[in-house]
């Protein structure tokens, strides 16, 4: 029985591995929140983006970030936003400014919720994590940030889901709301 038990398992996890694998090649840097610098890493990422940025995000209020996205927007590189539903209420969120700042911005609301946060730099690097991008993550919470440079195969998984979703999301309608 322990043996049947310990081949399943191990079956179990080869199946696992060979669809979700990626290679663990890259150099990876962490960052802690809420003593660490979470924010500051997930804003290197976004600052060394020479041609895209996709994000998925859950929860998004974080000004700092908003910012950095907006400015890789200026300098022309091609960022694309995806958010849970519940953002479309968010008073004091980042939805509004972003879409108002010109970055394409959809809303999944076909899940109960969109509780992806990562972010896709040139198809190369992850930055992914329990962080989500808000003041109160980098302030109060117990949250870490994972960036993983140089990783195009795993760059690629995070890019093919992230696309599914981006389909089959609805576009954000602008309400501006002093941010």
């Amino acid at each position: 029985m322990k043996l049947r038990r310990t081949r399943n398992i191990c079956l179990f996890i080869l199946a696992l591995g060979a669809c979700c694998q990626a290679a663990a090649d890259g150099a990876i840097e962490v960052a802690f929140s809420p003593h660490g610098e979470a924010t500051e890493l997930v804003i290197k990422g976004i600052d060394s983006a020479r041609t895209s940025i996709r994000v998925s995000s859950y929860s998004f209020t974080s000004k700092p970030i908003a910012d950095a996205l907006v400015r890789a927007h200026e300098r022309g590189i091609d960022v694309k936003v995806l958010m849970d539903k519940s953002q479309k209420s968010q008073r004091h969120g980042a939805a509004s400014y972003l879409a108002e700042m010109g970055v394409p911005l959809r809303i999944d609301a076909r899940h109960a919720i969109y509780h992806n946060k990562f972010l896709i730099i040139d198809d190369r690097h992850v930055e992914t994590g329990s962080f989500n991008y808000t003041s109160a993550a980098q302030r109060r919470n117990a949250e870490n940030v994972l960036l993983v440079w140089n990783n195009p195969s795993l760059a690629h998984q995070y890019a093919d889901d992230w696309a599914l979703h981006w389909q089959h999301s609805e576009p954000y309608e602008a309400r501006w709301l002093r941010y």
